[in-house]
């Protein structure tokens, strides 16, 4: 163990005016923000500290200060290759000797950065946490701690380390073995995001002594937030978003590679300047993307929420999600990089809820079964903020345990307030079932018990005997849920966080029991307690789902090159959007369905219908139409097939073939499924993932061919409609050539 002490110019602290001195020289700064001279001073008097500072809050500054006014060497952990980079040119720009260590260096860089390192040349020096606890680099940390000396360790996105964090890093545990291995070198962790169990279990998994503990103020009062709702024409609202900002710069997260490559090139089709950014992609690449970007070459960067994208880039006017967010933690530093310069800034997030079952397909490829847990409780999380209707500062802020009152007048919901309506009487049922439920269960169970259920968990834990079973009939599961989330968010009753959330009263639940306090939330007019019908809800929906049954329509219609009115009439297909049959019996029976139709497009009808509820949320009447016993013809072959097949051998994705062709992505995926089915060359795996097509093959197998939406459920509803329509047409192909 090395205990060899480094030297200090200053006793303890620096004087203030050399700080402010330094400061100003290299940094520009006239005055320190709020918290950092604190932080610095403990970390100038080798006192560890724990920081938490939002995106844009100055925690950089925290650590690079110091390593100016002490000496020897700060050594920076940080996880990402491009963060490092950004940060290090800043920091050399400013006249800083600063230089970092990772896999995207030559052998000779490497070696000529190491013997800086060693000369004393070097005053910052940043390292992934992988390559500073392997074994050759401690003997090279030593030696620099002998000749040159440490003057601190700063562990950047401290969160990783802990397993409650939205992105930790088994490798960021075994840091703490630098205390024992440098005891006299002080330690700084810092963060944008950590939730108080967070904070702890970072203290302990570093060994931090005695820290200083600085959490700012989690709230960006200079960002917008708004939650759309994801639908057909979220491309089109995105377009518009970015075509507003006139040019300023942007970064859209995206779930998978795919998307990002996919949204990229439509993009740029639509003439935005834009650069993708993913793990996927090579290591020059993705940072030249970067530079490109940081330098205003570039407007929007379409990036993974996985792979992250640690930049240092101020003027970011929007971020997008265009997918669902794991967390909130993730959501609220992915969210956090614009604006970062204190000017508005806008954060959007389309919610749909197709999302979630991809989220949660991505959970359950993790083997720690109490990592699935503590994601699927996160992922809860976030799909109650974008339900919320609270202020949605309210809500991000009570993640983190800040209190914030509401109306921020920088939200959707706030600029666009629900009416408030007194729900005492409601909340005190809700919290007096919770109590009688020995604070034992969460808000499924709780519900289920005001609403009278008599499932299986209910009826065993004897839950249908208590004063409060039923008592809560006269209202839905939704406008309990809607209830119990607005309590959370106003911290009118707890919910534990250990990946198995259980509500639980607090000193606040107990005033609303002895009616010393009333509680209002703001109620959508679906949820009213009067009943009121949510006409102007109801109305957009019926418009949303005659637009899907529209182009539905003129798919089929370019297929058998026929008009698409004479597959359909306008004035049945609103009546259709308007009653949402999703049986076949149901559709049936609306006008101008004959029995013909019925046969031909009864069941792609039907489908659309029940996915379009699904997405919604729309409780869906009677199980899914048995249409084993309609014909199942094979598809015809028409010119309009042929040329799809031509574009798609000349290598064109789909997307590609769609915008050619001025044709929904629709038409050319049935297309395509209708090509595979005729026999035709189509590159299957080119269309979806080689490794996907087996499960897809087995669930046909298991409940037939007709039905997309049984083989999806078979799926758990992991894979999408397309790629199932597509992998059926070959396996038909195959059946009728057997």
């Amino acid at each position: 163990m090395i205990a060899h002490s480094s030297s200090h110019p200053l006793s303890s602290t620096s004087p203030p005016q050399e700080m402010e001195e330094a400061l100003k020289h290299y940094f520009g700064y006239d005055s320190f923000r709020p918290g950092q001279r604190q932080v610095i001073d403990a970390f100038l008097g080798d006192r560890d500290t724990l920081t938490i500072m939002p995106t844009g809050g100055g925690k950089s500054l925290c650590f690079q200060l110091p390593a100016l006014l002490k000496s020897g060497v700060m050594v920076v952990v940080s996880p990402l290759i491009a963060l490092m980079q950004d940060q290090v040119e800043a920091l050399q720009n400013a006249g800083i000797s600063a230089t970092f260590l990772n896999s995207s260096l030559s052998l000779d860089e490497l070696r000529t950065r190491e013997r800086d390192l060693a000369a004393g040349q070097i005053q910052l020096v940043y390292v992934a946490p992988e390559k500073l606890m392997r074994d050759t680099f401690q003997f090279f940390l030593d030696g620099i701690h002998r000749r040159v000396g440490l003057s601190g360790f700063a562990i950047d996105e401290a969160h990783c380390v802990s397993e409650w964090g939205h992105d930790f890093r088994p490798e960021y545990r075994q840091l703490r073995h630098l205390r024992q291995r440098y005891p006299d070198v002080p330690m700084m962790a810092l963060t944008a995001t950590a939730t108080e169990r967070v904070r702890y279990d970072i203290t302990q998994q570093l060994d931090l002594r005695d820290p200083l503990i600085h959490v700012a103020s989690f709230n960006r009062a200079n960002l917008y937030y708004e939650v759309r709702p994801k639908q057909r024409q979220s491309y089109a609202e995105l377009l518009q978003v970015v075509r507003k900002a006139k040019g300023s710069s942007g970064i859209i997260y995206c779930l998978s590679r795919r998307r990002v490559d996919e949204l990229t090139l439509r993009l740029r089709h639509d003439g935005i300047s834009v650069l993708p950014y993913h793990a996927g992609l090579p290591d020059k690449e993705r940072s030249h993307n970067q530079t490109r970007f940081v330098r205003d070459d570039v407007q929007v960067m379409v990036a993974t929420v996985a792979f992250g994208m640690g930049i240092n880039k101020p003027d970011v006017r929007f971020v997008v999600h265009y997918d669902l967010p794991k967390n909130l933690e993730a959501y609220y530093q992915e969210s956090g990089r614009a604006g970062r310069d204190g000017e508005s800034a806008q954060c959007i997030l389309f919610f749909g809820y197709g999302d979630i079952r991809t989220v949660d397909f991505l959970i359950e490829q993790q083997s720690d079964p109490d990592q699935q847990r503590i994601g699927r409780q996160q992922l809860r999380q976030v799909v109650d903020y974008a339900e919320g209707i609270d202020c949605r500062r309210t809500i991000q802020l009570g993640y983190f345990g800040e209190h914030f009152d509401g109306n921020c007048g920088n939200c959707d919901n706030c600029l666009h307030p629900k009416p408030f309506e007194d729900w005492t009487i409601e909340a005190q049922k809700f919290l007096s079932c919770v109590a009688r439920c020995q604070e034992r269960f969460g808000m499924t169970h709780i519900i289920d018990v005001l609403r009278g259920s008599k499932n299986k968990r209910v009826l065993q834990n004897g839950h249908d005997k208590l004063s409060t079973y039923g008592i809560g009939k006269d209202h839905t599961a939704e406008q309990w849920r809607s209830l119990g989330r607005s309590l959370l968010h106003q911290k009118l009753v707890d919910e534990t966080t250990d990946g198995f959330p259980v509500l639980k009263l607090n000193a606040l639940s107990w005033e609303i029991l002895r009616k010393q306090r009333t509680v209002s939330i703001a109620v959508p007019k679906e949820l009213k307690i009067s009943g009121e019908s949510a006409t102007p809800k109801a109305r957009l929906e019926a418009e949303q789902l005659f637009e899907r049954l529209r182009s539905l329509r003129k798919n089929l219609a370019d297929e058998q090159s026929v008009a698409p009115y004479m597959v359909f009439s306008d004035s049945s297909m609103r009546v259709m959007a308007q009653q949402k049959p999703t049986t076949l019996e149901a559709f049936g029976s609306i006008s101008g369905v004959g029995k013909r139709k019925l046969e031909r497009y009864g069941q792609s009808f039907v489908e659309e219908i029940r996915m379009y509820c699904d997405e919604l949320g729309i409780e869906v009447q009677g199980p899914a139409p048995d249409i084993n016993s309609l014909p199942t013809a094979k598809p015809l072959m028409g010119a309009t097939h042929v040329e799809t097949l031509e574009l798609h051998q000349q290598g064109l994705a789909p997307f590609q073939i769609a915008e050619q062709r001025k044709l929904s992505l629709r038409t050319v995926i049935d297309h395509l499924a209708a090509l595979l089915e005729d026999g035709r060359e189509v590159a299957l795996d080119e269309l979806v993932d080689a490794e996907r097509q087996p499960p897809i093959i087995e669930a046909i197998e298991n409940v037939g061919d007709v039905s997309l939406r049984n083989i999806r459920e078979y799926l758990n509803e992991a894979y999408d409609y397309d790629e199932i329509k597509l992998v059926r047409g070959l396996w038909r192909s195959q059946q009728s050539a057997s």
